[in-house]
């Protein structure tokens, strides 16, 4: 099965995109005391593990581990960023592309509120069970 993942880092929010679909979106609420990627670098990270006990519905969807191996590959791999050094970095006098200040619009907003609500397991801003003493900032402030 293949698909295209994608992330949009821009000045107001990163969006994980799949297919074209945003699936997460993580506003900058910086001013909210929130962090942001603002000014380090980033790095294309993947990972595995068994998360059976907390993000599947409080244990109840277990993983299938029959179907392991699981593999992912990285093909046409491009990236089109800033380098960082310390407070600086390449972006500062260059002119800003639409990809840096783009938001969602309303077609965007009602896939991902649509996704969300149909196949979303785990939303770490509703477990009060891992966060007994409240739930993160960014968690209080609008998502879209």
């Amino acid at each position: 099965m293949a698909f295209t993942y994608y992330i949009i880092v821009s000045m107001h929010a990163c969006s994980y995109m799949v297919d074209n679909i945003p699936i997460r979106v993580f506003n900058n609420y910086i001013a909210n005391g929130v962090q942001y990627p603002t000014s380090q670098p980033m790095k294309v990270y993947a990972s595995l593990w068994n998360a059976d006990d907390w993000a599947t519905q409080g244990g109840q969807v277990k993983t299938d581990w029959t179907k392991a191996p699981f593999t992912a590959t990285y093909k046409n791999y491009n990236a089109n960023g800033c380098i960082v050094n310390g407070t600086t970095n390449s972006c500062t006098n260059k002119p800003r592309q639409s990809w840096q200040t783009m938001g969602l619009d309303a077609n965007a907003k009602k896939k991902i509120q649509t996704l969300q609500q149909k196949y979303m397991i785990y939303n770490y801003c509703t477990d009060l069970k891992r966060f007994p003493q409240g739930l993160p900032r960014e968690c209080g402030l609008p998502k879209f």
